[in-house]
Order: structure tokens, then C-alpha cells, then sequence
């Protein structure tokens, strides 16, 4: 009798446990985990391939992260960088892996222009509609607008891998969307006064799509990684004095060497602003705040 009971006990135990299994889950960034986690909820794992710290155009996943991704159901891709060397890699070691694009459905721009020494000073900090793939923004999450795409493409995904729970999923998507919408209006609020084409300068430009959002104008330091050469250094300290830029944004996964020496000569803050914070929601709205300022 007592062996039966066992039995029943651990028969009961798995069944529990199946009903409560979680999907696994993997995210190229950070900000991604967020919003995941925002629909999925307690449905869902969520692990990170792009650690704190590093940048996403370049990384290198650590063996434990390969490790992980073999109980992972759903990738969900961004368009970042390091995925175009990757992705195949997680596929071949894991041919039950779904790839999602996330950010399927986003136009996307180009990165901004970037000064070289011959050229006239036009177009720095605008973004182009073009076709090639090569010079798109990848930086889609930066955008509210943007946020809600990626949020739809994971929640459809979610029900679509794990329909019995869609109930859950559809209510906390709409949370969510909820919650987008008010991002946008606090940050509509907070930039009311100020004009249509002002400009920000940022180290490396990440905040392109945020700009196109708000109708702002980022004006780049560098572009790939690459510092300015002295003469561009020195049109952009005109730039910046002409416009009369109060501040230089920079993200600790790049140096700011270049942006400390427009900084000092023009007497103006550098301010710390990743596009990799993990709360998306809190860094468009402080972002918005520094350039209202």
C-alpha cells in the first residue's frame, strides 16, 4: 500500500510538473529579456547571449552559453551584429531551435553618415532609407514604436509554440502594449518644447531610431567603431558649438576618449546612456530627459 502510494505521489509530482513546464527561451540583448519576460511572465525562461558589458556587434559566446542553448525551444534574434556569425552556429548545435526574427516587420534606416576628412559638412546625424543591408541601424529597440513590433512577433511566436496558454500570454501582451503607450506619452510630454530637428551628440550612434521616433537629429562621433581623425574632431567641435549641444551621450561598451575631448573643449557633460540598459522602458523616458535639458 505504501509503494502504491509512492507511485501515485510521483506520478502526481511529474504531471504537476509538466503543466508547469517552462518554455526555454534565448535573447540576443538584454533589453529583449525584458520584454520576453513582460509577455511570457512565469511561462517562461529567458537567458541572455550578450552578457553586460560587451557590445553586440562583435560578441563571442561563451561555452557555457553554447551549453545552455541545447534545452532552448526559441531563439529570439534581433538583427544585431554578432548573429550574422552566429545564428547557424546555435542552428547546427541545436536543430530543434527556433530562430525568430523579432524584428521582423520594422523598416529599417540607415546609421548615420560619417564625416571623413575631404568631405563638406552635410547630412551628419540624418538617417537615409537605402537598400543596403550592410548599412542599416540595428539598433530597432530604441524606438517605442519599434518595441511594439518586437513585442507582437514574440507574443505571437509564444502562443504559436505554446498555445494551451495563450490566455496568459494575450493578457499580459496587452499589459504591455499599455505600458508602451505610455512610455511614448511621457516621453512626447517631456519633449514638447523641444524643436522639431534638434540635435544630440552621442559617441557611437545607437539612438537613430529613437531620433526618427521623436523627430530629433543625432549627430555621431564615430561610426564603427572607429574614432575621428583630428580634423574631423575639430568640425565637430564647430558642430557641436554651433548648435549649441549641452551634452555628449556615450555607452560603456565603447571608449569615450574622443567624446571627453569635445566634452572639455566645449565645457559640456558626458552622460552615460547604454542602449543595452536592461529596462528599456526607463531609458527612452532619461534619454528624453537629457535632451529636453
Amino acid at each position: 500500500m505504501k509503494n502504491f502510494r509512492k507511485v501515485l505521489l510521483i506520478i502526481s509530482v511529474l504531471f504537476t510538473s509538466s503543466l508547469v513546464a517552462k518554455v526555454n527561451t534565448v535573447v540576443s540583448i538584454v533589453p529583449q529579456k525584458l520584454i520576453v519576460e513582460s509577455i511570457g511572465g512565469e511561462l517562461v525562461n529567458v537567458s541572455v547571449m550578450v552578457l553586460p558589458g560587451n557590445s553586440p556587434h562583435s560578441y563571442e559566446p561563451k561555452a557555457s552559453q553554447m551549453k545552455d542553448l541545447n534545452d532552448a525551444k526559441i531563439y529570439f534574434a534581433i538583427g544585431v551584429e554578432f548573429e550574422n556569425a552566429w545564428l547557424k552556429r546555435f542552428q547546427n548545435q541545436n536543430k530543434s531551435l527556433k530562430i525568430v526574427d523579432t524584428a521582423k516587420g520594422i523598416e529599417k534606416i540607415s546609421m548615420v553618415e560619417h564625416h571623413h576628412e575631404e568631405d563638406e559638412h552635410e547630412d551628419h546625424g540624418h538617417q537615409h532609407h537605402d537598400h543596403d543591408d550592410e548599412s542599416k541601424d540595428p539598433h530597432v529597440w530604441t524606438s517605442t514604436q519599434n518595441i511594439k513590433v518586437i513585442a507582437k512577433n514574440i507574443y505571437n511566436e509564444l502562443i504559436s509554440i505554446d498555445s494551451q496558454n495563450s490566455e496568459t500570454y494575450e493578457a499580459n501582451y496587452k499589459l504591455l502594449i499599455n505600458k508602451i503607450d505610455s512610455v511614448q506619452s511621457q516621453i512626447k510630454e517631456i519633449l514638447k518644447d523641444t524643436p522639431k530637428d534638434s540635435k544630440f551628440m552621442v559617441f557611437h550612434p545607437a539612438w537613430g531610431y529613437f531620433a526618427h521616433e521623436y523627430g530629433l537629429i543625432q549627430i555621431a562621433v564615430e561610426v564603427e567603431g572607429k574614432e575621428p581623425k583630428p580634423a574631423v574632431l575639430v568640425e565637430l567641435i564647430k558642430e557641436a558649438r554651433e548648435e549649441n549641444i549641452k551634452a555628449i551621450f556615450t555607452q560603456p561598451e565603447f571608449s569615450d576618449k574622443s567624446a571627453k575631448v569635445i566634452a572639455d573643449e566645449l565645457g559640456i557633460k558626458v552622460i552615460k546612456a547604454s542602449p543595452l540598459n536592461p529596462n528599456w522602458d526607463e531609458n527612452l523616458i532619461n534619454l528624453a530627459k537629457a535632451i529636453s535639458n
